[in-house]
C-alpha cells in the first residue's frame, strides 16, 4: 500500500512541477475535443492535431529546459 502512495505522489509531482506544459497539454486536448465534438472536425484531423500539439510543446519544454538560467 506503501508503495501505491508513493507512485501516485510521484505521478501528482510530475504534473505540479511543471504547470505550463500541464496547463497547455490540457488546453490542447480541450481544443482537439472541442472541434471533434462541437464544429464535427474528423476524428482522424483531430488525431493528428493532438499529436503535433502535443509533440511541439514537449519539444519547446525540452528546448526551455536546455536553456542556461541565468
Amino acid at each position: 500500500m506503501t508503495m501505491l502512495k508513493e507512485l501516485a505522489a510521484e505521478l501528482i509531482g510530475m504534473f505540479v512541477a511543471e504547470r505550463r506544459l500541464t496547463l497547455s497539454v490540457l488546453a490542447i486536448v480541450a481544443m482537439v475535443a472541442s472541434l471533434v465534438h462541437v464544429i464535427g472536425v474528423a476524428p482522424l484531423f483531430g488525431g493528428a492535431a493532438l499529436l503535433l500539439g502535443c509533440v511541439t510543446l514537449l519539444v519547446e519544454s525540452v528546448l526551455r529546459g536546455a536553456r542556461p538560467r541565468g
